[in-house]
């Protein structure tokens, strides 16, 4: 395993991050999700590759993927040798001060522990003044609760301004951006991921590998999660037209360097800077597929290759408002 350090932080994760959306409860937030075994098994399995950053949330099937991971990194490895990353905003009160210090306590007794690694923002909040949410995050630091503090989809100016109001006010700024980001997705490379690197800021993109559209040939599979996960089908299929071509292109090169797709997806994410790209994994096979993506490299000619066909989409991740209350999973298709 490759590791990284996040932003200006200290704290080194491993090149791969194991998203924990698909652990929890089934039918709390989707029909597949993994039980608790299960995600102890995968919890389990990432830790013997050398993979030691997990990313979950406040929201995430109730409380019970925090829970699920919390149980399964206790019994398996001690506290100081993982990265534990949480999120907040789909939850009352958003982003304001006592939502934040409601939420971080929830957060930790689910998890297990006493504090966070990366406590990180799900959204921009368009009701909490920036100030509010900024000094209740600087807090959190302070407290020893949080190690350091992450940001997710949003505009590029939200989130500049955000760090403006950290620096000014001397306050913990974002150390990581977690944001929509994959060969099908490409809309913040304007203004977002330019933002982030000219701040020394880690990218960890979320759906690096399109929901299984750049894992497989047919763009769509026999599977549970494949037929139910409409939030899916909301953020890709509108655009299949275009964006298939590109998922060919992949397979293209996957065959060439006889490799699978999942891995050449992987190995573009790398070449263009990122981090810790989140890889939400139903099966041990997927694991280890992107743990050994990094003996892929990519050339120059490949990385262009697979980037020439693609056309500009809608914005998908920054909302333009905050969601009605209870509202976790945007973007979902119609049924």
């Amino acid at each position: 395993m490759i590791y990284e350090k996040l932003g200006k932080t200290e704290i080194s994760v491993s090149k791969l991050c194991i998203g924990c959306m698909s652990f929890g409860k089934a039918g709390t937030m989707f029909d597949w999700t993994l039980d608790a075994e299960q995600s102890e098994q995968m919890v389990k399995h990432a830790l013997d590759l050398g993979i030691n950053f997990f990313d979950t949330a406040n929201g995430y099937s109730e409380g019970t993927s925090e829970m699920y991971l919390g149980k399964a990194l206790k019994q398996n490895i001690s506290r100081e040798k993982v990265v534990i990353a949480s999120k907040v905003y789909f939850n009352p009160g958003r982003l304001s001060k006592e939502a934040i210090n409601t939420e971080i306590e929830g957060t930790l007794k689910r998890l297990g522990t006493d504090y966070l690694d990366l406590y990180i923002i799900h959204r921009f909040d368009y009701q909490t003044p920036i100030e509010e949410t900024m000094a209740a995050l600087d807090e959190l630091v302070k407290a020893g609760k949080v190690r350091a503090l992450g940001a997710s989809a949003m505009y590029g100016y939200q989130f500049y301004n955000m760090q403006l109001a950290a620096r000014d006010n001397n306050w913990t700024p974002f150390s990581t951006m977690e944001n929509h980001y994959n060969l099908l997705y490409r809309e913040d490379e304007r203004e977002l991921i330019p933002i982030c690197k000219q701040m020394d800021v880690s990218l960890m993109p979320y759906s690096p590998l399109a929901a299984g559209r750049l894992a497989r040939p047919a763009w769509a599979a026999n599977t549970l999660r494949s037929q139910t996960d409409r939030v899916a089908k909301g953020k890709y299929d509108h655009t299949k037209e275009f964006d298939y071509r590109i998922a060919n292109r992949v397979k293209e090169l996957a065959d060439k360097y006889a490799v699978t797709m999942s891995q050449i997806a992987l190995a573009w994410q790398w070449g263009k800077g990122v981090t810790s790209p989140i890889i939400g994994a139903t099966k041990l096979k997927y694991i280890d597929e992107a743990a050994d993506a990094f003996n892929v490299k990519l050339t120059n000619q490949d990385i262009s290759y697979l980037e020439e066909l693609y056309v500009p989409h809608k914005i998908i991740g920054a909302i333009d408002e905050n969601p009605a209350e209870g509202v976790i999973l945007l973007d979902k298709a119609e049924k």
